[in-house]
């Protein structure tokens, strides 16, 4: 009788023990996604809503909330728009000086390629809306580098103007093509997942290859004149950066980089593909080598958890930079890390933020069947945008035949630790004195990525 009531009361207590550590875990995983925001509307999603730009009567303002869906170092979103008070056709892009990263971007290089991928979305939103545009990049002049605040306030990236406003006139329905890029403007710039093996096929990085003349041809005479006019004088802190950095190499090394490579040359900006066993090992390197530096330095960790958002709630509050979406987290799961990073911000610290870039990127290093540049001849800011310019269409074009990119150009960040591998880079991939302005990979996704947060369109406008 005394060993039934012992094996009674075990089982009684076992009972109540699972009893309780399930409504523990039940109170923690409810309590995870409070903590997260599950029940907040997510508006900073709202401009990836086609419908979106349509609740504006302005063209200019529409045109803008095409624009601000375009990548940006650090999805800062450095734009703000001022609307020509006079002429209801036009108006002028300024870089913000508010949303600089200077630790990974000392020389504001990324930031001025980030106002090329915001005008690429204009001119082809333009396009398929009925509101075409022309652009004139810098048309006060470029930058005063010795007072470059001063200077992005004062002087317009670009100068927009609408050529025709009709809407009836818009190419949708009558281009196929052109309809395609426009939808894929709604897809996200950046897949940091791995990739599928199969590479670009000749045809597709032929076809690719032309978008640089597509680009230009897009440009205004009138901004050709001005930057043919600005491309004289290069930027004098990046002009003194590449004079310290670039190296003569032999034939050998040159040859090797540049073995079995697509590229248009004869241009200001060129595209390049490296899709051969022995590029990709090499670039694949350099990308490692680029996140293992960068990973460990202190004050570049600070600036990138400085625009971490860890919950609905913050991410509605700013409606930039980076959040656990960034390593192409959805669903629940985004929820219960949202939830436990704001409760314990240490699992999003220093040193675990660390361990996970750099094991993301090797990573995707393992699963990368391509790599890509746009390279500069020169270093001019005229060229940056214009590289951002031929970037955007690139997310475009890509995403329409059913390929996806990421960025992996940390070695070519200008700051003194990166300065070696940048150094060896360049001499690499461009011994002529170029400048690489954009170094990422390519490939065909295994997982789709979520959209990222973008601002409100009415926050760029500057009165």
């Amino acid at each position: 009788m005394k060993r039934k009531t012992v094996k009674k009361t075990v089982k009684k207590t076992v009972l109540v023990l699972l009893s309780s550590i399930i409504a523990l875990a039940a109170v923690v995983f409810v309590g995870l996604l409070l903590v997260s925001g599950i029940f907040t509307t997510p508006k900073y999603l709202e401009p990836w809503q086609k419908d979106y730009s349509q609740s504006f009567a302005d063209p200019r303002v529409k045109l803008a909330a095409h624009g601000l869906l375009a990548a940006s170092g650090h999805n800062t979103q450095p734009w703000t728009i001022k609307l020509d008070e006079q002429n209801p056709s036009v108006f002028y892009l300024f870089a913000d000086s508010r949303c600089l990263t200077l630790e990974v971007d000392p020389l504001a290089r990324q930031t001025m390629v980030s106002q090329g991928t915001f005008l690429e979305n204009v001119q082809l939103a333009g396009e398929q809306l009925g509101y075409p545009t022309t652009i004139q990049l810098f048309p006060e002049g470029e930058y005063d580098e010795k007072d470059l605040i001063a200077s992005m306030k004062a002087k317009p990236v670009a100068k927009i103007t609408i050529i025709q406003t009709n809407p009836k006139m818009s190419t949708i329905k009558t281009n196929p093509k052109m309809s395609s890029l426009y939808d894929a403007m709604f897809l996200p710039d950046t897949n940091r997942a791995a990739y599928q093996s199969a590479p670009l096929t000749a045809k597709q990085t032929d076809s690719l290859l032309t978008l640089n003349q597509d680009v230009e041809a897009a440009m205004d005479v009138e901004a050709k004149a001005n930057l043919n006019a600005n491309t004289n004088a290069d930027v004098n802190a990046n002009a003194n950066l590449n004079a310290n950095t670039k190296a003569d190499v032999n034939a050998d090394a040159n040859a090797n980089a540049n073995a079995n490579v697509d590229s248009v040359a004869n241009a200001d900006v060129t595209l390049h593909f490296y899709q051969d066993e022995a590029n990709r090992e090499k670039l694949g390197r350099y990308a490692m080598e680029g996140a293992d530096i960068e990973s460990v330095i202190h004050r570049i960790s600070e600036e990138s958890a400085a625009v971490f958002r860890s919950n609905e709630r913050e991410k509605n509050s700013h409606r930039n930079g980076f959040s656990v979406e960034g390593q192409g987290t959805s669903g629940i799961m985004k929820h219960i890390l949202q939830g436990a990073v704001t409760l314990v911000p240490s699992f999003n610290g220093e040193q675990a933020a660390t361990k996970n870039f750099v094991k993301s990127t090797q990573t995707a290093v393992d699963h990368t069947p391509g790599y890509a540049m746009i390279v500069t001849k020169n270093n001019t800011r005229t060229q940056q945008v214009k590289s951002g310019m031929l970037y955007g269409r690139l997310v475009m074009e890509l995403h329409s035949i059913g390929f996806v990119m990421q960025p992996v150009s940390q070695v070519l960040e200008e700051y003194s630790e990166m300065k070696e591998p940048y150094q060896r880079i360049h001499n690499e991939y461009a011994p002529e004195g170029g400048t690489i302005q954009m170094f990422f990979r390519v490939g065909k996704p295994i997982q789709s990525f979520p959209q990222s947060m973008r601002r409100d369109v009415l926050d760029l406008i500057e009165p």
